[in-house]
């Protein structure tokens, strides 16, 4: 009994820890720890770690938007965003990632046209539920579709910092665009891209790491967006939300 007690309890603590593609690094180990402790253990969202050699970024994954959410957490499961690359930087915009076609490419090579195996992800646009390109969003990258149909693996974060009231408003003349009360405020303290609003799928956001973000944006770049110095990225998803 004693020791069919002690196989048990190796059992449920081999069961509570998280498996990953390969083998981590101690590095990685350390990055992995450390995010874990900022995400509350009830926690009803999934969290995913970013390395970079800029530093670390955390991101959560709404819940509103379950197809881009178990697309995401999939694929980073799986191991495919590993040492992919940030191909497209714009300072004051945002940074790019995800294309499979970055791995082991070429500095001067354009970037931005690969995809995984399989469909695009349909849209889950929420604006209506108050999911907007704030600063920190991550969202799904989509070619020009008419169903705004997203990428199945391409991203990017939002880094646009918070505007001025006169640059919000020249702003919104200039792109005739309709922000609500919320909206305004939003763009004005925190920042964002309101133009994009109601036209790409915001799936997440980042819980930590806006300086390493900023970091990343304020890279010499080439002229195709693409920074001069490679940024590889690493993911491991660092909590899974229990499934109901």
């Amino acid at each position: 009994m004693k020791y069919l007690f002690l196989l048990c309890i190796i059992i449920l603590s081999s069961c509570g820890k998280m498996h990953y593609f390969r083998k981590v690094t101690k590095e990685e180990k350390i990055a992995i720890r450390q995010s874990k402790r900022i995400i509350a253990k009830r926690d009803s969202c999934n969290y995913v770690l970013i390395i970079t050699p800029k530093g670390n970024m955390v991101v959560k994954l709404f819940n509103e938007t379950p197809l881009h959410r178990d697309n995401f957490i999939n694929k980073v499961k799986e191991g495919f965003y590993d040492s992919l690359l940030f191909h497209r930087v714009i300072n004051n915009f945002m940074i790019q990632g995800g294309d499979p076609n970055s791995k082991n490419t070429k500095t001067d090579q354009s970037l931005g046209g690969g995809a995984a195996k399989g469909n695009r992800i349909p849209a889950e646009i929420r604006v209506d539920q108050h999911i907007y390109h704030e600063r920190g969003a991550l969202a799904a990258a989509r070619t020009n579709n008419p169903a705004k149909e997203s990428s199945n693996c391409q991203f990017y974060l939002v880094q646009k910092p918070a505007f001025r009231q006169s640059e919000l408003d020249s702003n919104i003349a200039k792109r005739n665009l309709t922000l609500n009360g919320e909206q305004k405020t939003l763009y004005t303290s925190k920042g964002g891209t309101p133009h994009l609003d109601g036209n790409y799928t915001v799936f997440g956001e980042m819980t930590s790491g806006l300086a390493v973000l900023d970091s990343i944006a304020f890279t010499k770049t080439n002229k195709l967006d693409r920074p001069e110095k490679d940024i590889q990225m690493k993911m491991f998803v660092i909590h899974s939300a229990r499934k109901k």
